[in-house]
C-alpha cells in the first residue's frame, strides 16, 4: 500500500452526527468516547452553551450543547442524543470536553483533497468552525474544526473551570 492511500485510510475518518438535521463531521482521532446523555450538573455564570460539567470515571468533564453553541434553538435530549467526548491541546495542556449533538451517524472516510475549503458556506453554523465541506456518497457533509468550535477566552475558562470543580455524587457515568 502506498502512502497517500495509507494517509487516506488512516487520517481521513471522521464521526458524522447531526444537529437539526444537518450532517456533520468531526476528525476521529480528536474523539476519545461516545456517551449516552447523563445528568448534567450546572455551573453559574457560564454562557447557556456551556451545560455544565460531568464526572467521568472520576474526571471532570466540562459539557457544550453545540445546538446552543451554534444559536440553534435548544430542544429537550432524548434517548438518541449523544455526548461526543474530545481531547484538545490549549497551551500544552490536555482538556477533555464533551460536546453534546442531536444523534450519531456513522464513522466515515473522506479524503482531504474531498474537503473542499470556503470561506462561506450557508449553513447554520458559522464559517469559523468549519474545516470545510464534502461531498460524500452519502450527501454533503460539513466538516468542523474541533479547536475553532470555541474561543481562545472560552477554552481557557473552561480549563479553568474543570480542575476546580468538585466531584459529583451520585451521577451516572
Amino acid at each position: 500500500m502506498d502512502n497517500s492511500r495509507r494517509r487516506t485510510v488512516t487520517g481521513s475518518r471522521f464521526l458524522n452526527f447531526t444537529l437539526e438535521n444537518e450532517s456533520y463531521c468531526l476528525e476521529i482521532l480528536k474523539v476519545k468516547e461516545l456517551m449516552g446523555m447523563t445528568e448534567i450538573t450546572p455551573l453559574p455564570q457560564t454562557p447557556a452553551f456551556i451545560r455544565g460539567v460531568i464526572n467521568l470515571r472520576g474526571q471532570i468533564i466540562p459539557i457544550i450543547d453545540l445546538r446552543l453553541k451554534f444559536s440553534l434553538e435548544f430542544k429537550p435530549y432524548h434517548k438518541r442524543t449523544t455526548i461526543i467526548v474530545v481531547e484538545v491541546e490549549i497551551e500544552e495542556d490536555t482538556l477533555l470536553l464533551g460536546l453534546v449533538v442531536d444523534s450519531i451517524q456513522e464513522v466515515i472516510a473522506i479524503p482531504e483533497e474531498k474537503i473542499n475549503h470556503i470561506p462561506y458556506i450557508n449553513s447554520r453554523v458559522r464559517a469559523e468552525y468549519i474545516r470545510g465541506v464534502a461531498d460524500t456518497p452519502e450527501g454533503m457533509k460539513i466538516v468542523l474544526d474541533v479547536l475553532k468550535i470555541l474561543s481562545d477566552e472560552e477554552f481557557v475558562e473552561l480549563r479553568n473551570m474543570a480542575p476546580q470543580a468538585a466531584p459529583i455524587q451520585g451521577e451516572k457515568a
